[in-house]
């Protein structure tokens, strides 16, 4: 790396970092996390790991959404809906997914507006959400202890993870590349043997390099730690989802994501297995939004300009409980 490209583009990155403290509710008292369980909402962990022939197998809803405001009593929504506010763990550093904008100081991008279409389906506003800044090894913690209602945080769905948490319908389709400097020739990681590549800690591109035995794998708390290291000289390439590297590039013009997908992440909103009941809330909405149009609006307005046109949003499979 040059002297000239590392003090803009580091600063960067660490506004970046810096950035990422808690919400404007940061200091308000968590409402327990436990909501009993009403009939329409069983309480089933044990069934959730055991259903994972298909892990992209939701709760299907369970009739039409009720009006915003009108939550059905007992339900996990009502307790949010009392709180007065949806609790979501997000990313505060993922550029176009959820990341904080400098001159605003609100944190925006693809997941936010997907977690916003669930406040808005509760209260009928999509201002009604408090975002909570997760690493991604904090996203299955908080959720199992209720710190948060909701994850929206690039989380790829897997059965591993649902033996732990519950998750939506898949709402977004996302592939493993490659991020490495510019005028390299490696387009994959099978390219980068005996080189030091970074992932996030507690995410499924870190598990990837062990698929890998010859690169060296170099963990950070989060995908902007890596292209600090990456700038610093410290790591020789990134890897993760394209649409955090398409992220990671627009922020640095000496990088580029290089080559195919090799692996499938598909993406899921998470909560918490006890709540059965706001996953299936949660699944009619985001079915809603395909339908309406909303769900290409979010994609055209975050992801178009890095990953092209809008694809077909994906087609939600349910059949688990």
């Amino acid at each position: 790396m040059s002297a000239r490209r590392g003090p803009v583009l580091v600063a960067l990155a660490g506004l970046l970092l810096a950035g990422c403290s808690a919400s404007a509710y940061e200091d308000t008292p968590l409402p327990s996390p436990t909501t009993a369980p009403t009939a329409d909402a069983p309480s089933a962990p044990a069934a959730a790991a055991a259903q994972c022939a298909d892990p992209l197998a939701s709760y299907a809803p369970q009739g039409a959404l009720p009006a915003a405001g009108a939550m059905p009593a007992g339900s996990t929504m009502e307790t949010i809906a009392q709180r007065g506010r949806l609790i979501v763990g997000v990313s505060a550093d993922t550029l176009l997914l959820g990341a904080r904008n400098p001159i605003s100081g609100q944190i925006e991008g693809f997941d936010i507006e997907m977690a916003r279409l669930v406040a808005e389906a509760i209260f009928g506003d999509p201002s009604r959400i408090e975002l909570r800044v997760l690493t991604a090894a904090q996203r299955i913690p908080a959720l199992e202890d209720g710190s948060v209602d909701l994850v929206a945080r690039a989380m790829t769905i897997n059965c591993t993870r649902w033996e732990q948490i519950a998750f939506s319908a898949e709402y977004y389709r996302a592939g493993q590349k490659v991020l490495v400097p510019l005028g390299s020739t490696a387009t994959s990681l099978a390219d980068l043997a005996g080189q030091r590549v970074c992932a996030p800690a507690g995410s499924t591109s870190l598990d990837t390099l062990e698929d890998f035995p010859d690169v060296v794998p170099v963990s950070a708390s989060t995908h902007s730690g890596c292209l600090v290291l990456f700038q610093e000289g410290e790591v020789d390439a990134i890897t993760g989802d394209d649409t955090v590297l398409a992220g990671l590039a627009a922020q640095d013009p000496y990088a580029q994501v290089v080559g195919d997908a090799f692996t499938s992440e598909p993406y899921g909103l998470g909560m918490n297995q006890d709540d059965v009941d706001l996953v299936r809330f949660v699944n009619g909405v985001l079915a809603q939004a395909e339908a309406d149009g909303r769900w290409t609006q979010a994609y055209d307005r975050w992801l178009a300009d890095a990953l092209g046109a809008a694809p077909v949003a994906p087609t939600p499979v349910y059949g688990r409980g």
